[in-house]
């Protein structure tokens, strides 16, 4: 049985554990406040943007002039782009996204489908280094601050691999933020762009275009994919602060939890042992009186 000192000590290093934690979550829900009001400002851009460009290309009649809205004629390689956060302590959020990655590797690989994967993010890095899985790159550091400078190099990489034939269709799996509370992996195609579906009934979108339709798609598609990466990290930055600011809230009410228990376990044995001290006195004084 653990003596007091053992319990005391014990308590202790609980309070100082509940104390970091709380740090950790005050910290956390800061960087959450500020992440949030700058997916909040991009995010409407981002979803017009994709309306607008689905539009434009659902009123493309040779898709085979853009590369970008081209389908390969068969599919034999894809290009995975995982965003994961660099850093734990965050709950589940690193293990959802890292699962349906490999839901989707192995999805693929059933239909005799090559995986190349792209990791943006240390844990992602780290949890393929010693898996049989091709990676193809990686990236760290990108959600400490996220720079369409970087949501550019990356989507630019994934164009020339489409381009160039090394991969038939490209792929983003990344936290979509519902709420403080729920964060969900989202599996996106980004390469071929997919043309909006046209509503039955609906009346077609007419624009004039300056200088022409095809200039306008052949600057705007590459665009399109930054936009579409960069969304991606603004969502999963989002979510990994919101998830650590859950994360360290629990770690703490169970501290304070532990505490209470562990206070109660060293009130019963000091009791226990003042209660034993005094039936020792009692009992010495009923020998000396025989």
């Amino acid at each position: 049985m653990a003596t007091l000192r053992d319990v005391k000590r014990k308590i202790e290093a609980v309070k100082k554990t509940s104390q970091i934690t709380k740090a950790m979550n005050m910290v956390a829900a800061s960087k959450l406040r500020t992440a949030q009001q700058n997916m909040e400002k991009f995010h409407p851009y981002a979803l017009k943007f994709r309306e607008f460009i689905g539009r434009l290309a659902a009123g493309v009649e040779d898709t085979k002039a853009y590369s970008l809205l081209t389908p390969k004629e068969e599919v034999k390689s894809v290009e995975l782009l995982l965003i994961t956060a660099d850093r734990g302590l965050c709950g589940s959020f690193n293990t959802n996204l890292l699962v349906a990655a490999e839901r989707f590797i192995r999805a693929k690989k059933a239909e005799g489908i090559e995986v190349s994967l792209v990791n943006a993010g240390r844990k992602a890095k780290d949890y393929f280094r010693r898996r049989p899985v091709k990676v193809r790159d990686s990236y760290t550091g990108l959600l400490n601050k996220v720079a369409y400078e970087d949501a550019r190099r990356i989507g630019g990489d994934l164009i020339d691999q489409f381009e160039t034939g090394s991969a038939d269709e490209v792929y983003v799996i990344y936290s979509h933020f519902i709420n403080i509370a729920k964060q969900q992996a989202s599996l996106v195609k980004l390469l071929p762009i997919t043309p909006a579906a046209g509503e039955e009934g609906a009346t077609p979108f007419e624009y004039l275009f300056e200088p022409s339709h095809q200039a306008l798609l052949t600057d705007l598609l590459p665009n399109y994919i930054y936009v579409q990466v960069l969304e991606s990290l603004y969502q999963t930055s989002v979510g990994e602060h919101a998830s650590r600011m859950a994360a360290m809230e629990n770690a703490t009410s169970n501290c304070k939890e532990l505490v209470k228990t562990l206070t109660l376990t060293y009130n019963k044995a000091r009791q226990a042992g003042i209660t034993k001290e005094l039936m020792d006195i009692v009992g010495g004084a009923e020998a000396l009186k025989k």
